[in-house]
């Protein structure tokens, strides 16, 4: 049984009149990316010492989509973690590390213990392309795909085989250009990457030569911004390739967006200055893929489709043909994972919500509230939003047990609750273990990661 904190009474000496004190405001944040701690940083700034603020992880490690979905070649974007820390360091926020949500701890016992519970979970797992042969094996999600060569301990262990000559990327988003970029580089354009050592080791050793980047669309519905795109033209032995058949006419680019348009710059300038290199990137527009097609239970090509779109609806036309594929990685989407107990759109891929709150004292925040959309960014304003309407809701708290009554349940249940101070041990490790020139060897376990923080300790 939990027992609650009881709260301090204080009144004038003589007895005479006595006043409640507000109670303690306790905050339980599950997820500890960009989302999480841009909410903890508001729900910090808004209280300041009436409020405490644990931030909940499944991992040992903190910062989520940073540490295991942003590109390992893309540090300046992985700086953002510094401002994570200057939050995750205050006197009234703590890192609670190692402890899954659903399994460990319910949200039912969590919203016992804290006046708010801000799930802030992103969307970790793939949607489904949902065609024949998406099971078959050297098929991939890109969340899977991209936390093997990011070092994700769910996704370690993927070993795809790089050994054939054509891969297929499906998605015209960033992401897309993330894989692709990745499986064209040569060892040497890693440097100064936190790309772990297993990814490094198979691609370096990889014989791809060939990858096509399959979009539904064509160039003027791309998702891909102007900088990723561009460094598909600095690569060392690649070079990106666009079907000029394939681009509208010049004037009808005058009417996009001012990034978009420059998205489509590069498309064209793709297409009329081809360079050939020992890796192409064929970008393949106006392309569904209806089948994968197997020899052995592996996938062996991609049964494509021709579309025709009219600018606001997507037509099949009948027309099919294949493409090899020794590899396919799909880059289409994420979802939410659900979790026991609360509400869950299934179409939407994330929880159900009304700007931002589930219920009473269970609210949501980032991609878990409204999808995946929108940049790192985009979380922060998403954070204090959530944090208006949990002020508007709770008050001056209720003076529920929270820390105090978390510590108690993760004694009784023997949890190995990892701190943050814990985790900059493991970070230390992390950077000791890394090569020449890297700023860290991601340990890709959590017993790998729990014994450096002992060690630590010891």
């Amino acid at each position: 049984m939990l027992l609650l904190a009881a709260f301090p009474v204080s009144g004038s000496r003589c007895g005479a009149s006595r006043r409640r004190e507000p109670f303690m405001r306790h905050i339980a944040i599950v997820g500890s990316g960009p989302a999480g701690y841009y909410t903890a940083e508001a729900a910090a700034k808004t209280w300041g010492d009436g409020v405490r603020i644990d931030v909940f992880d499944r991992l040992p490690v903190p910062f989520g989509l940073i540490r295991t979905g942003v590109a390992p070649d893309h540090q300046s974007i992985k700086g953002v973690s510094a401002r994570y820390q200057k939050t995750a360091l205050a006197d009234n926020v703590r890192f609670v590390g190692n402890v899954t949500l659903g399994e460990q701890v319910s949200v039912e016992e969590l919203r016992a213990l804290y006046d708010a519970v801000i799930l802030a979970t992103g969307a970790p797992a793939d949607r489904s392309l949902g065609i024949e042969g998406s099971d078959l094996g050297n098929v991939f999600g890109s969340a899977a795909f991209v936390g093997w060569y990011n070092g994700h301990p769910a996704f370690a262990r993927l070993d795809p085989d790089l050994t054939g000559s054509h891969v297929v990327v499906v998605g015209v988003g960033n992401v897309a250009l993330d894989v692709a970029r990745i499986l064209a580089k040569t060892p040497e354009e890693f440097a100064g990457s936190d790309i772990v050592d297993h990814a490094l080791r198979s691609l370096a050793a990889g014989k791809v030569r060939r990858i096509t980047i399959l979009g539904r669309r064509g160039p003027h519905q791309v998702q891909m911004t102007p900088k990723e795109l561009g460094e598909l033209g600095h690569l060392d032995r690649a070079a990106p390739h666009v079907d000029p058949a394939d681009l509208p006419p010049p004037e009808a680019d005058e009417g996009l967006e001012p990034g978009l348009r420059k998205s489509v710059a590069l498309l064209r300038q793709f297409a009329s200055e081809a360079q050939e290199k020992p890796i192409a990137i064929d970008f393949d527009f106006f392309a569904s893929p209806r089948r994968f097609v197997e020899s052995g239970g592996r996938v062996t090509h991609v049964e494509v489709e021709e579309t025709a779109f009219d600018g606001t609806r997507l037509a099949a036309t009948g027309r099919m043909y294949t493409i090899p594929a020794d590899l396919v990685v799909t880059c289409i989407g994420y979802r939410t994972t659900a979790i026991p107990g609360v509400p869950f759109d299934e179409a939407a891929g994330r929880f159900v919500n009304e700007d931002g709150r589930i219920g009473p004292g269970l609210y949501c925040v980032g991609w878990a509230k409204r999808g995946p959309t929108g940049t790192i960014g985009t979380n922060r304003p998403d954070g204090y939003n959530v944090i208006e309407r949990v002020e508007s809701d709770i008050g001056e708290g209720s003076g529920k047990a929270g820390r105090a009554g978390f510590d108690a349940l993760a004694a009784e249940r023997d949890l190995d609750v990892v701190t943050f101070r814990d985790w900059q041990e493991i970070e230390k490790a992390e950077a000791a273990a890394a090569r020449a020139g890297a700023p860290r060897e991601k340990f890709v376990d959590i017993e790998r990661m729990i014994a450096a923080r002992r060690k630590a300790r010891d």
